[in-house]
């Protein structure tokens, strides 16, 4: 799978991202779940939403990192092309629900799923269960293409979108925005921050370089230990 940096540099890093997500695409199709029983009180377990005609088989690089790393168990499911961000969110709810309430529990969404992990926080009680959320490229304003093509929940007029920014701030949860610096599909820093929470912009990444980016990694990295370490509560009130 490893791609060489010669070859990225030639045909350029967002069109090799693009590349390396289309050959990870077809793996991982269904849930890939940690067994509960390997889970201790107070791990980390890190559950990766994906976005827009992909799979959870592109979180192939940052899940082997998160694991090996941050010692974090990683979930991840896949949804299909056109699916609304409630059903998706009903799905995430579902991946969490099936971990044990005792686990540490982060979300992190690619585009798409930034969205889709704070409407389940937000909107759905998810509050509950979840330490913080971590968006890589997602478009809290909306892009400005057909509603057709991406849904009507992540166009620039959606009304989810305006509740999600508007709510922010009174969510418990703690948000971390990752911005890509050179993304052309949500342009502009202000359209990938939630509004509310912490953001960081990374210069000269692409809207699915961020997917494959070390310091992006690194970053998600860096949160899971950062969150205060609690026995016998549940974490959700962080």
């Amino acid at each position: 799978m490893m791609l060489s940096g010669s070859f990225g540099r030639l045909i350029g890093a967002e069109r090799l991202a693009l590349l390396r997500q289309a050959m990870l695409v077809p793996c991982d199709l269904g849930d890939v779940i940690p067994k509960v029983t390997e889970i201790a009180a107070g791990d980390d377990v890190v559950v990766l939403v994906h976005g827009f005609l992909a799979s959870g088989g592109v979180f192939r690089p940052l899940r082997a990192r998160l694991k090996r790393e941050a010692t974090a168990h990683v979930a991840t499911f896949s949804h299909a092309p056109g699916v609304g961000v409630r059903r998706i969110a009903r799905k995430l709810a579902r991946v969490v629900e099936s971990l044990p309430p005792t686990a540490r529990v982060t979300v992190v969404g690619h585009s798409l799923g930034g969205v889709v992990a704070r409407w389940y926080v937000q909107e759905m009680g998810g509050n509950a269960r979840v330490a913080q959320t971590v968006s890589l490229a997602s478009p809290f304003c909306g892009v400005e293409v057909p509603a057709v093509l991406v849904g009507a929940d992540v166009h620039c007029e959606s009304p989810m979108l305006r509740r999600l920014r508007d709510g922010a701030a009174a969510c418990c949860v703690p948000h971390l925005s990752i911005v890509a610096g050179d993304d052309t599909v949500v342009e502009g820093i202000a359209t990938a921050c939630l509004g509310s929470g912490d953001v960081i912009v990374l210069a000269g990444r692409g809207h699915n370089e961020v997917l494959f980016d070390d310091e992006a990694a690194q970053i998600v990295i860096d949160r899971l230990r950062r969150l205060p370490r609690m026995r016998g509560t549940p974490l959700a009130i962080l």
